[in-house]
């Protein structure tokens, strides 16, 4: 629902004061509705409290179906060669194939996530990979719900909430992925998109703790097109605000939300800067190890802006 103005309240007044001429009436009223339209469009049509989080700035590099032995031994020694900012959580996800290669030689400053995970115990379920055996190969942490599951795969809301709720059943972290489409961003159902699918894993988890959210604008991913520090800080706001509304404030504060979606080099410390922006989920740029390594360190623009 857009925020009605200041002067679209004074029109929806004159509009009823002029009850009496209908052609005035219906004049006003037209453009009362034309102009509701055009707010609810704009990107950021609700009021939230801005209240940053409390938690360790995140970033996970989401390699997806990226690399070779190869690649990944020199991605891995660029990486291992990497300077680092002490006070960041930092995780890689290489595809299922390279876990074990990138586990035993990735230096333990970093730890390592799957891509994916079945939502129940292992057993008859061809081609799929179980939470008990990504802990034997050491990950600490699975992404789930991200859009190319949701739109290219099918998997729904309810489908992932299950996932994540025996992911955290088992002991791994979930880095919980949300994120509208372009049309949905255009009609201005962002939030809507946002908070339906937050309900879906608050409906299956039994507790927050082990979750990091990543908001993903799927318009941005791997798109070039980049959301504004503005339009992420807005929405990232909006989840936490949802977050205390709908779960708890103590909740709200600590969760980590962070932000995914052609981040790179050159823009991830305006968008650092953001209060309620902790950290990123880096596709493209995660593949070249410097340039994780600046995204990594842009924590001390998060601490400037602080």
């Amino acid at each position: 629902m857009a925020v009605v103005s200041t002067s679209l309240a004074s029109q929806l007044s004159a509009v009823r004061l002029s009850g009496s001429n209908s052609d005035i009436s219906q004049t006003l009223l037209q453009n009362v509705r034309s102009q509701i339209r055009l707010a609810s469009s704009r990107k950021g049509s609700r009021g939230v409290v801005t209240m940053a989080g409390s938690g360790k700035f995140f970033v996970g590099g989401n390699w997806k179906c990226n690399g070779t032995k190869e690649s990944i031994s020199k991605l891995v020694a660029d990486l291992n060669n990497a300077k680092l900012e002490d006070d960041v959580d930092v995780v890689v996800a290489p595809p299922f194939v390279y876990i074990d290669q990138v586990k035993s030689s990735l230096a333990s400053r970093i730890e390592i996530s799957a891509q994916n995970s079945w939502v129940s115990k292992g057993g008859a379920f061809t081609g799929e990979i179980s939470v008990e055996q990504l802990k034997d190969l050491g990950c600490k942490w699975v992404i789930l719900g991200h859009s190319e599951r949701r739109h290219i795969i099918g998997e729904d809301d309810q489908f992932i909430g299950k996932k994540a709720a025996y992911a955290l059943s088992e002991g791994l972290g979930v880095i919980a992925c949300i994120g509208e489409l372009l049309e949905e961003r255009e009609a201005g159902k962002t939030f809507d998109v946002c908070f339906r699918q937050l309900k879906a894993f608050a409906d299956a988890v039994p507790s927050w703790d082990g979750i990091v959210i990543a908001y993903e604008p799927v318009w941005a991913i791997g798109t070039g097109k980049v959301a504004s520090p503005e339009q992420a800080q807005e929405v990232h706001a909006a989840v936490r605000d949802w977050l205390k509304k709908n779960v708890s404030p103590e909740v709200a504060s600590k969760t980590r939300i962070i932000y995914g979606g052609s981040v790179n080099g050159s823009n991830c410390a305006e968008l650092a800067k953001k209060e309620d922006i902790d950290g990123f989920l880096v596709g493209g740029a995660s593949l070249k190890g410097p340039e994780f390594g600046t995204i990594v360190n842009s924590v001390t623009a998060k601490k400037v802006a602080a």
